[in-house]
């Protein structure tokens, strides 16, 4: 059964992401209104959503004193710290022991940073964790990612594709390799047909240029290897959408990208990173491809940033045109944090109905079980 406490005022701290420039993400002024009826106090960092061209002004509309700025340290001194990608160990240094982070953190790739705040004292609600009772994701912008990925792909192709160029209508029809048929996979199967862009497809439609075959690849199938060389060989878009269960286990080998066209495009929307200090090692599904962010997202075979991204413990010698982002709905900005604001704005209201995350529990409503699972006083590896 639910706890609910006697109803008391908590502190919701919205620190800047101080990351790359191209992220530039932050809560909608309309998202921070929305709280007004909450028992919340909420503390901006100052300059926050200046990224995104709003000003202070359009964030302390709110009636009272529920909402001020003040300075970086004391949006993180809060109870309650919420910052979508999550923050550097000099950031969490000015959270107080007890208080909690809510945030994107990837606890099953990330196990250092598990560590981390566990040896800091802080309490956790990853976001990417919160799942309902079927195990489906509750805080998840998935379509922007397979959308917003997919589009960035074709873009590559139209620059690597050979003559007569790919919105002519003699070129043979475009194969795509999706593996993973899970939650994004969905997404990018509708993505991938309509070449990421509804207009382009429609405009290539009505020219007679032909379509999109995607083959969807079951994680399990990448394992037999004279199957997935005989379609990679005619594979002009790889997408690797896969949660594999096991992130030290690659899923495409270097070597088999060595057996694709050479325009083939390579699509990582996994986005797992690499981690060759600690063991198991976590490594990307697509062995041997950058890692990119918000500032760049694409990598042709000759960038140098190839080198700098990929860690000398991962084979890279086979090179194709690849797209990468560690946060692929911050493309477009506003449209992703409307999307967040939403989903997010459901805890923080059950958060303040329990009285604090330390009340939180496995036997209360829909989104109490659902942050439960995701709580870092909770959550073991490989549950």
């Amino acid at each position: 059964m639910e706890t609910k406490r006697s109803p008391r005022s908590l502190n919701l701290g919205l620190p800047q992401m101080h990351l790359e420039v191209g992220e530039r993400r932050a809560f909608l002024p309309q998202f921070v209104t929305s709280l007004r009826n909450l028992r919340l106090s909420v503390v901006l960092e100052h300059g926050y959503g200046s990224t995104m061209g709003f000003a202070e002004s359009e964030y302390d509309s709110v009636d009272g004193n529920s909402v001020r700025f003040s300075s970086e340290e004391e949006a993180y001194a809060q109870d309650l710290v919420l910052v979508l990608r999550y923050p550097p160990a000099n950031k969490l240094d000015m959270m107080r022991p007890g208080a909690c982070l809510i945030s994107m953190i990837h606890y099953p790739t990330r196990p250092d940073r598990v560590a981390d705040l566990r040896q800091r004292g802080l309490e956790a609600i990853s976001l990417d964790s919160v799942v309902d009772d079927t195990g489906r994701r509750v805080v998840e912008n998935l379509r922007a990612v397979a959308w917003n990925g997919v589009e960035t792909a074709f873009n590559l192709l139209k620059e690597t594709y050979p003559a007569p160029g790919l919105e002519n209508p003699e070129r043979p029809p475009l194969r795509v390799m999706l593996i993973g048929a899970g939650a994004v996979g969905s997404h990018v199967v509708q993505a991938a047909i309509r070449y990421g862009a509804l207009a382009l497809w429609k405009r290539l439609a009505e020219q007679g240029v032909p379509g999109v075959q995607v083959t969807v690849v079951d994680h399990d199938l990448t394992s037999n290897e004279e199957f997935m060389l005989e379609h990679l060989r005619r594979t002009d878009v790889l997408i690797d959408a896969t949660q594999r269960p096991d992130p030290s286990q690659v899923v495409i080998p270097n070597r088999w990208i060595g057996e694709m066209p050479g325009h083939a495009v390579l699509l990582d929307l996994a986005v797992d990173p690499y981690d060759c200090e600690h063991e198991p090692r976590t490594v990307k599904g697509i062995e041997g491809i950058p890692h990119g962010n918000l500032d760049q997202y694409t990598f042709m075979p000759d960038d140098p940033a190839w080198d700098a991204t990929v860690p000398d413990c991962v084979d890279s010698a086979n090179r194709r045109a690849t797209a990468t982002c560690y946060a692929w709905p911050g493309i477009r900005p506003q449209e992703c944090m409307q999307v967040y604001g939403q989903q997010i704005r459901s805890l923080l209201r059950n958060i303040v109905r329990v009285g604090g995350v330390e009340s939180i529990s496995l036997d209360g409503r829909f989104f109490q079980r659902a942050m439960a699972r995701a709580l870092l006083s909770k959550w073991q590896p490989n549950q």
